[in-house]
C-alpha cells in the first residue's frame, strides 16, 4: 500500500466515523412539508409615512413574534427574507384561521378619549357623491372626530389618539378570583406612555359614572377592541397608574387572552399582506418520508447491483462507497442544520443515483488503458484512469453545482432545499468517488489474485457495450445534419404541444388557492363539483388526487371560505380532512413566474460562460443549444400530458439543465483530448470516436439515475411523481441531445470557424524549453536509450 493510498484510507475512515456519530446522535430538521404544519409568507407594505425597509421589517417581525408566542404554537419560526418579507412557520398547525387573523391585525393600535355618543349619517354624501360609511364624519362636521361602533355596536365619537401601541410594555390575561371580576386584562405601560395613560384616564374620570365620556377606547384596525369605563373609585385628574390598570368585563378566558394578545402585540410598524400560505397535513409528510425512504433503498440497491454486474469486484467496491456517500451526505445535512424539505428529500434520493457517475468515468477510462496496453499492471491502469477522468469529473460536477446554486438563489420556499441537498450531494459524491472508492480499489488492485484474474476485477476487459460498438463501428456523423433535423422535428412537436394544449401553470405561478382533501366516503368529481358550486364556489376546479383524494383549485379564497368549502364536501364525503393547502397571492404568483424565467435565462447564460471558458466557443454554443432543446422537450411533454408546471417542476428542469450539460461536457472533453492528439484527423472522425468511447459511461450513469427515478415515480405518490417524471424525460432526451444534437451542432459550427485544433495533451504553455531541447538533438539520434 502506497503512502497516498494509506492517507486516503485513513481520511475515509475518519470522515465515516464522524458521519456515523452525527447520524446516530442528531436528528434531521424537517421542513413543514414533511412534519406537517403551516407556512405563511408576509409582504411588508409601505405607508404614507413609513417605508418597509430592513429595519421596519425587523421590528414588525418582533411584534409578530410576540403575537404568535401568545398563541401557544409549539416551536414557531419567524425569519426575515430579503428586505421586506417575513416567513412564519407554525408546526402542527392545520387550521391557520386564528393565526392569520392575529397576524393580519395590521393597523395602528391607539388609545382615544370618548367624547360622547356618535351619530350615524348614512344619507350624507362624500364630495365624490358616495354615501358616508359612518366611520368618518360627513362634510360639514368636525373632520378630526372619528366615529366607530363599540363592542356592542353603539357608535362612539372619539377624540384624537392620545397613546399608541408602542407605549404598551405588557398586557396579561388573568382570572381575578378574589375580586370576583372574572377574567381581566392587566396593562403596563412604558415610562412616558404611563404618564399619558394616567392623564387620559384622569380626564375621563371627571365625568359621571355611566357617561360615555368616562370611557377610554382602544382601537385596532379601525375597530374598537375595548372601551372600558374608568372605575368610580378613580378621582378626577387622578388617573390610573401604569401597573394598576386592569380592564374587566364579561370576558371568557379566550376573549381575555385575545384582547391581551392584541394590546401587547400592538400595532405593526408597517402593514403586512399574506402573499403565500401553505398547509400540509402530518399524514402527507409521513407518507412522503416513507415513500422516499423506500425509493432510496430500492433504487440504491438496484444501482449497486447494476454496477456490480457491470464492473464486478470494483463495481462492488464502488457500491460500498455509494453506501458511504449516503451516510456522509445525510450527516452533512444534519450537521449544517439544513431544513430537509420534500424537494430536498427527493434531491437527496436522486443524488444517490447520480453519485456513481465519477466511478463510472474512472472505470471506463481504466478499461481503455487496459485495452490499449494489455501488459500494464492493474494498479497503473487504475491510476491513469483516475488521472484522465479528473477533468471530466470536475467539469460535470461544476455544471451540476451551478444548477444547484441557481436553485438556491433564484428558487423559492422548499425548492431552495432541493438546491442545498443537491450541492451537498455533489460534494459528498466527489469525496466518495475520489477518496473512498479510490482507496478501496487501489487496495484491491495490489492483490495478485485480483490483478491476475482480470475477469474478476471488472476493468481488465472491455465491457459488452464497448465491444459491440467497436465491432460495429457505426458511422454516426457521416451526414450529421440529419440528426439536427430529427432534433428540430422533436422540438416542433414539443412547441406544438405548448401552443395547442397550453402549459398548465401551477398555483405558484398564477396565484390562487389549491386545497387537497381526503374524505371518509368516496366522492366522485362531479358530485364534489356540484356540492362546491351549491356552496357558492362555482368557479372552483375539482380533480382527483392521490388515492381517491379531491383537489380543489380556486382563485381568491380566504380561510373562512376554505372552511365553508370543506363543510360542503363533508356533506357528501363524511369526515373531510385537509391534506394539503397552498395559497399564493397574485403579486407573488407574478413574481415567481418572473423569477422562473430569470432562473432559466441565467442558467443558460452561466452554463454558456462556463463552457466557453473551459472549451471552445463552438462546443459551448452546441452544448447550450442541446440544453435548450432538452428544456423545450420536457416542457412540451408536460404540455401534451396535461401535467402541472410548478416550483418542483422548475427544480426538476434546472436539474435537467445540469444533467444535459454534464453529458455534453463528458463527450466534448473526450473530443478535445482526441483532437489534440490527432490534429490532422477529420473532426467528424474524432467526434465519432469520442462518442463511441463515452457511450458506455453515458448508458451506465443514466441507468443508475433511472433506477432511482423509477422508484420515486412508482412509490413517491403525487408529491414526487411529477418531479420524477420530468427528470426521467430529461435524462432520456439529455442523453440523446448530448450525442445527436450537441455533437452535430459543434461539427456544423466548426466548419465555419477558423480556430486551429486544440493543443495536444501535455503541450502548449510551458513546453518551449522542451522544444528547445528537442531542437538541439542530433538528426541521426532517434532518442532510444538502453
Amino acid at each position: 500500500m502506497t503512502r497516498a493510498t494509506a492517507v486516503r484510507a485513513v481520511l475515509a475512515v475518519a470522515v465515516l466515523l464522524v458521519s456515523v456519530y452525527i447520524t446516530l446522535t442528531m436528528s434531521p430538521r424537517l421542513g413543514l412539508d414533511l412534519q406537517g404544519g403551516t407556512r405563511i409568507v408576509l409582504q411588508a407594505r409601505d405607508t404614507a409615512t413609513v417605508e418597509a425597509d430592513r429595519e421596519t421589517t425587523d421590528r414588525t417581525l418582533e411584534v409578530l413574534r410576540q403575537r404568535i408566542d401568545s398563541l401557544g404554537v409549539s416551536e414557531p419560526t419567524l425569519t426575515r427574507s430579503g428586505e421586506d418579507r417575513i416567513i412564519v412557520e407554525l408546526p402542527d398547525v392545520q387550521d391557520p384561521r386564528q393565526a392569520t387573523e392575529v397576524i393580519g391585525r395590521t393597523a395602528q393600535l391607539t388609545f382615544h378619549a370618548v367624547e360622547g355618543p356618535g351619530t350615524e349619517k348614512p344619507e350624507e354624501k362624500t364630495p365624490d357623491g358616495e354615501p358616508s360609511d359612518g366611520k368618518t364624519p360627513a362634510p360639514g362636521t368636525d373632520p378630526d372626530r372619528l366615529t366607530l361602533p363599540d363592542e356592542q355596536g353603539r357608535l362612539l365619537a372619539l377624540g384624537d389618539p392620545r397613546l399608541s401601541g408602542a407605549g404598551v410594555e405588557d398586557a396579561k390575561a388573568a382570572f381575578d378570583a378574589q375580586g370576583g371580576a372574572g377574567w381581566a386584562v392587566s396593562l403596563e405601560f412604558r415610562k412616558g406612555a404611563g404618564q399619558d395613560w394616567k392623564k387620559l384616564t384622569g380626564e375621563a374620570a371627571c365625568h359621571p359614572a355611566g357617561d360615555d365620556r368616562r370611557r377610554v377606547a382602544i382601537v385596532l384596525d379601525e375597530k374598537v377592541i375595548s372601551s372600558p369605563q374608568v372605575d368610580p373609585s378613580v378621582g378626577c385628574r387622578a388617573g390610573l397608574p401604569s401597573g394598576a390598570t386592569q380592564i374587566t368585563g364579561s370576558f371568557s378566558a379566550d376573549e381575555a387572552r385575545d384582547l391581551a394578545l392584541l394590546i401587547k402585540g400592538g400595532a405593526l410598524p408597517v402593514p403586512v399582506e399574506i402573499v403565500e400560505q401553505r398547509t400540509v397535513g402530518p399524514t402527507l409528510g409521513a407518507a412522503a418520508i416513507d415513500a422516499s425512504a423506500q425509493a432510496a433503498l430500492i433504487g440504491a440497491a438496484a444501482t449497486a447491483l447494476f454496477i456490480t454486474v457491470v464492473y464486478r469486484l470494483f463495481g462492488a467496491l464502488a457500491a460500498v462507497a455509494l453506501g458511504a456517500y449516503g451516510v456522509i451526505s445525510y450527516a452533512a445535512l444534519i450537521a449544517l442544520g439544513v431544513t430537509l424539505t420534500l424537494p430536498g428529500l427527493a434531491g437527496f434520493v436522486l443524488a444517490i443515483g447520480m453519485a456513481v457517475d465519477a466511478n463510472v468515468l474512472v472505470f471506463e477510462r481504466a478499461r481503455e488503458e487496459c485495452a490499449d496496453r494489455p501488459k500494464r499492471s492493474l494498479r497503473s491502469a487504475l491510476t491513469t484512469g483516475f488521472q484522465k477522468a479528473w477533468s471530466a469529473v470536475a467539469d460535470s460536477n461544476a455544471t451540476t453545482l451551478i444548477a444547484a446554486g441557481l436553485l438556491f438563489f433564484l428558487g423559492s420556499g422548499p425548492v431552495k432545499g432541493f438546491g442545498v441537498t443537491l450541492a451537498i450531494g455533489v460534494v459528498a459524491s466527489m469525496f466518495s468517488a475520489l477518496v473512498i472508492a479510490r482507496a478501496l480499489t487501489e487496495i484491491a488492485a495490489n492483490s495478485r489474485f485480483v490483478s491476475d484474474y482480470r475477469g474478476v476485477n471488472g476493468i481488465g476487459r472491455p465491457g459488452a457495450v464497448r465491444t459491440w460498438l467497436v465491432r460495429k463501428d457505426p458511422k454516426l456523423f457521416r451526414k450529421s445534419a440529419r440528426w439536427l433535423v430529427v432534433s428540430a422535428a422533436l422540438v416542433a412537436v414539443a412547441v406544438a404541444g405548448i401552443v395547442v394544449r397550453g402549459v398548465d401553470l401551477g398555483v405558484e405561478f398564477t396565484g390562487g388557492r389549491l386545497v387537497e382533501y381526503s374524505t371518509s366516503r368516496p366522492v366522485d368529481v362531479e358530485t364534489a363539483r356540484d356540492s362546491i358550486a351549491a356552496a357558492g364556489f362555482g368557479d372552483a376546479e375539482v380533480t382527483t388526487a392521490g388515492d381517491g383524494d379531491l383537489s380543489v383549485r380556486t382563485g381568491k379564497l380566504d380561510n373562512d371560505g376554505e372552511h365553508a368549502l370543506r363543510a360542503a364536501l363533508a356533506e357528501e364525503g363524511g369526515e373531510t380532512t385537509k391534506v394539503r393547502d397552498e395559497l399564493i397571492g397574485p403579486s407573488l404568483g407574478d413574481e415567481l413566474r418572473r423569477n422562473a424565467l430569470i432562473a432559466l435565462g441565467v442558467a443558460v447564460a452561466v452554463q454558456l460562460a462556463y463552457l466557453a471558458v473551459r472549451f471552445r466557443w463552438t462546443f459551448a454554443v452546441a452544448s447550450v443549444v442541446a440544453m435548450v432543446h432538452d428544456v423545450i422537450l420536457v416542457v412540451g411533454a408536460f404540455a401534451w400530458l396535461g401535467r402541472p408546471v410548478d416550483g418542483i417542476f422548475l427544480a426538476a428542469l434546472l436539474t435537467v439543465i445540469g444533467y444535459s450539460v454534464n453529458d455534453s461536457v463528458v463527450v466534448f472533453d473526450r473530443v478535445r483530448e482526441l483532437w489534440g492528439a490527432n490534429r490532422r484527423t477529420p473532426l467528424d472522425t474524432i467526434a465519432r470516436r469520442a462518442v463511441l468511447q463515452t457511450v458506455p459511461r453515458t448508458v451506465n450513469t443514466g441507468m443508475g439515475a433511472l433506477f432511482i427515478l423509477v422508484a420515486l415515480a412508482v412509490l413517491g405518490g403525487d408529491s414526487l411523481a411529477d418531479f420524477a417524471l420530468a427528470l426521467l424525460i430529461g435524462i432520456v432526451v439529455g442523453t440523446w441531445s448530448s450525442v445527436f444534437t450537441a455533437v452535430p451542432g459543434a461539427l456544423a459550427l466548426e466548419r465555419s470557424a477558423k480556430a486551429p485544433p486544440p493543443p495536444a495533451p501535455g503541450k502548449g504553455k510551458g513546453t518551449s524549453r522542451g522544444k528547445a531541447r528537442g531542437a538541439r538533438r542530433d538528426p541521426l539520434d532517434n532518442g532510444a536509450r538502453v
